[in-house]
């Protein structure tokens, strides 16, 4: 391999990285929704994989109803923050397709994950 070989892979290298910090910049605004009790309670992720927001239907708020409005926070928390973490893997891979070599056996995956 010619030293300009390895200068271009160097800048190829250092494309990537540019484009794969800036794709994580975008993960903050990104946001996926979970939801449980059909809809009665919803909580929105964003890419960070962190918490937005949770909106309760007002009838689950009343005493009686602690124990499943708690588990159901839990589930649409869940499934949120599943949907997020899947929005996040493609962007990302977004960010660097064509750019990586597809070599059978490497796990990329791995490069997204924390």
């Amino acid at each position: 391999m010619g030293i300009f070989d390895m200068a271009g892979m160097l800048g190829n290298v250092k494309e990537m990285q540019a484009k794969m910090q800036e794709a994580q910049e975008k993960l903050s605004e990104l946001t996926a929704e979970g939801e449980a009790g059909g809809g009665m309670v919803k909580v929105v992720a964003n890419g960070k994989k962190s918490l937005v927001s949770v909106n309760i239907e007002p009838e689950l708020l009343n005493k009686e109803e602690i124990d499943i409005l708690q588990d159901l926070i839990v589930a649409a928390a869940n499934k949120a923050l599943e949907n997020a973490e899947e929005l996040a893997k493609e962007e990302m891979q977004n960010a660097t397709k064509g750019m990586l070599p597809n070599i059978p056996g490497m796990d990329l995956d791995s490069l997204f994950k924390k």
